[in-house]
């Protein structure tokens, strides 16, 4: 089965074919960090109105380079949720009006499921059961996995994705749009032994996570060491952005640690625009390593968010022979447990 997929749940827009036996062949990422950098962070109808000028021609640049027609595409994939609902209408109407007037059918495929599986896609790619750590600038979630939709939530984020956090931490420290890799990049020349930040949520039990405190605290440390409206020196700045990424990382190291010992299960995925920070890929290796464990992630490309695992979730999902109506109905908010299993 060869299946389109498309992305349109934020800001960025995605398209790409995968086939279920010949796998991925072909895909592109259009983002939209430009228009929005110089608001600090997305505007949604901004975010909608780039990818209607956009998806179209994505869509005949990806059938081109794939060399493939559209007659050849058995099926259509786009994301029905959770995300900006301007965003995921563009997506959901294209993807359900091609599949009407191409005659075949479309599905609605859960944003988040799409990066819980994205590590399917490559080589090495993990066997069910697992622990799926899911972090972008939305969500943070700890799920069990038992199956294609046999989810289990275990905890998540009371207030602040990590994602999010990231971007705040990086507006305090006069850092651009999204934060996540401006902050990694400054933390690389800080020094880890200067300031040590709170690990929320670590001494005591569950699995739930909360970085409001930590984002506070940052804020606090950045004010105690500026001058009159100025910024702390480069060094300072450096210390603090390294404290802040040590803080977060070992967070979610040290829970993911506790959802395998409480699960019994032996490999864990990293999902979601977070996952392909250095550091937490690093810290989750040597910490799981003690215990027997291993880690799995996609390759940096499809961690953010892309129409590649759209794509390949959406094929599962096709292949059990699901299939929309021909009603859009795009759900800005959509708890990933609710999903049913494949086959069920």
């Amino acid at each position: 089965m060869l299946v389109l997929g498309i992305e349109t749940s934020c800001d960025e827009t995605g398209v790409a074919l995968y086939h279920s036996e010949r796998g991925l062949l072909g895909h592109a990422l259009y983002s939209q960090i430009a228009v929005h950098s110089e608001y600090g962070g997305v505007v949604p109808e901004l975010a909608s109105r780039d990818h209607v000028r956009k998806l179209l021609p994505l869509i005949r640049q990806v059938l081109d380079e794939a060399g493939c027609q559209r007659e050849e595409i058995d099926g259509i994939a786009y994301t029905s949720g959770p995300g900006l609902v301007g965003a995921l209408m563009v997506g959901a109407c294209v993807g359900r009006s091609l599949a009407y007037a191409w005659g075949i059918p479309a599905v609605g495929v859960h944003h988040m499921e799409g990066h819980l599986l994205a590590p399917m896609l490559e080589e090495k790619s993990p066997a069910f059961p697992f622990v799926a750590l899911l972090v972008s600038g939305g969500h943070t979630q700890l799920v069990d996995v038992a199956g294609i939709g046999e989810y289990t939530l275990l905890g998540e984020s009371l207030d602040d994705a990590a994602g999010e956090a990231f971007d705040k931490a990086a507006k305090m420290l006069d850092l651009d749009y999204p934060g996540g890799p401006h902050i990694a990049h400054l933390a690389e020349q800080g020094d880890p032994t200067r300031f040590r930040f709170p690990r929320p949520m670590t001494d005591r039990p569950g699995l739930d996570f909360s970085f409001s405190g930590l984002k506070t605290y940052t804020l606090n440390t950045v004010a105690e060491h500026r001058g009159d409206d100025v910024l702390p020196d480069d060094q300072t700045m450096a210390d603090i952005a390294c404290a802040f990424q040590e803080a977060v990382v070992d967070t979610l190291s040290i829970k993911c640690r506790r959802a395998l010992e409480q699960t019994g299960h032996k490999t864990l995925v990293i999902a979601g625009g977070v996952s392909a920070n250095t550091r937490l890929r690093e810290k989750l290796e040597q910490s799981l390593a003690k215990v027997g464990g291993k880690v799995f992630y996609a390759r940096h490309e499809f961690c953010t968010d892309n129409g590649a695992m759209i794509a390949y979730a959406g094929c599962q999902r096709l292949l059990a022979g699901q299939n929309e109506g021909l009603s859009v109905n795009p759900r800005p908010r959509w708890p990933l447990d609710e999903l049913g299993a494949i086959g069920g």
